[in-house]
């Protein structure tokens, strides 16, 4: 068995607004956009960078984050510049939930949660570290 990638399906209300949130935020590219009769999105296509995420309409089978109360999946953004991307997506419309900061284990990074109720992560590697270091880091960060 191979597998090549894995691609996130967001459902959301208001696929069209999310569509446009997440071109104007991270500027993706919307490459396939498929509707139902009544105007809702059954699928759409986005790519991010060098990533793909899937966003559709929620309907009676698959329902939106909004609607459950939130999502347990944090998607993770990596970036070159951790403050710019979570101003771009603040303006869009995200809400912060940790300001973007200087890590211990070295990442620059910060959480936003988008309009549609996921969250990102905001991530900016400063160091490069070897997992001893890291884990030495966190060991002395949490004391």
């Amino acid at each position: 068995m191979s597998i090549s990638t894995v691609v996130p399906k967001l459902v959301v209300a208001g696929a069209d607004r999310a569509i446009e949130f997440y071109q104007n935020a991270l500027g993706a590219e919307l490459t396939v956009r498929y509707a139902a009769p009544d105007g809702s999105v059954v699928f759409s296509e986005l790519r991010i960078g060098e990533a793909t995420i899937n966003v559709k309409d929620e309907d009676g089978t698959d329902k939106a984050a909004t609607s459950l109360g939130g999502s347990a999946v944090i998607l993770t953004l990596n970036v070159d510049d951790a403050s710019a991307t979570a101003d771009a997506m603040l303006a869009a419309g995200a809400t912060t939930i940790f300001e973007v900061g200087d890590m211990p284990y070295g990442y620059r990074q910060g959480r936003v949660r988008d309009p549609f109720g996921y969250q990102w992560i905001i991530s900016q590697r400063t160091e490069d570290l070897t997992a001893d270091q890291v884990q030495e880091r966190l060991d002395s960060w949490s004391e």
